[in-house]
């Protein structure tokens, strides 16, 4: 859509005045693109059995959600208001669907073991290739399981936040937090949970830092990432993968 500044706004004045359909579609098509875009860089960090269309419908809900909501007289950008709305609509239905299979669980399960029996061996946290030798599987696989199983992890973690009609998880990184939503235990819960995996990716050196925060904040992709740290995509996957068996280690005992 080719829409001027003034004809974008005349869009919003017929569907708020009159709840114009018309309009209302209208609007919708014309930010689709930035549900495309969510929908892109959530995925990114979901296993491929995971369908994008149905991501795709999540983000489409949050968008309809927050063009219905949408106040004009606030100061606020709609694009920032919606991509709010559309990343919790994402998030909060990847939370209530049990998006990891079975099978990838019971592989955690015992990935997990191997690299704690090999820990305490080594005295140091074991590579990618040393469990995955140990667990007759596949390198790239052990990272992929662990790089699953770690966003799950953080999915539980903001779940512990009580989601309230207009204002929502929308996932670490992007809440608004708004005290009087939540019982003061719950958000003392949640801020005492934040403020531990704080401390577990400060535990994580220079490189693993820039790396975590890049990939699940900045929400790049590894080749990206080689880009900016003027590293190899193998080289930035060697540290993301240490960088998560650290972080899931923690975020185990939550």
């Amino acid at each position: 859509m080719k829409d001027s500044a003034p004809q974008l706004q005349n869009l919003w004045l017929k569907w708020k005045r009159t709840r114009d359909q018309e309009a209302g579609n209208e609007l919708v098509k014309h930010y689709m693109p930035l549900v495309q875009y969510h929908v892109q860089r959530i995925s990114a960090h979901l296993p491929n059995n995971v369908n994008k269309q149905e991501i795709t419908s999540l983000g489409f809900m949050g968008l309809v959600d927050a063009i219905e909501k949408f106040d004009l007289d606030r100061d606020l950008k709609f694009d920032t208001y919606a991509s709010f709305r559309i990343r919790g609509a994402i998030m909060d239905g990847l939370r209530k669907e049990d998006w990891l299979p079975r099978s990838i669980r019971d592989k955690t399960k015992k990935i997990e073991a191997i690299a704690e029996n090999l820990e305490q061996k080594l005295n140091r946290t074991p590579s990618a290739r040393e469990i995955a030798s140990e667990a007759d599987m596949d390198e790239k696989e052990v990272e992929e399981i662990m790089k699953d199983s770690l966003f799950a992890n953080v999915l539980s973690i903001e779940e512990k936040n009580d989601d309230q009609d207009d204002q929502k998880s929308e996932g670490l990184g992007y809440t608004i937090s708004d005290e009087k939503a939540a019982m003061p235990e719950d958000y003392l819960v949640k801020q005492e949970t934040i403020k531990e995996l704080s401390k577990a990716i400060q535990t994580l050196n220079e490189k693993e830092q820039m790396v975590v925060s890049l990939f699940y904040k900045e929400e790049l992709t590894l080749t990206e990432i080689g880009n900016v740290m003027n590293l190899s995509t193998s080289r930035i996957s060697q540290i993301h993968s240490r960088a998560i068996f650290k972080l899931r280690k923690i975020l185990a005992n939550f």
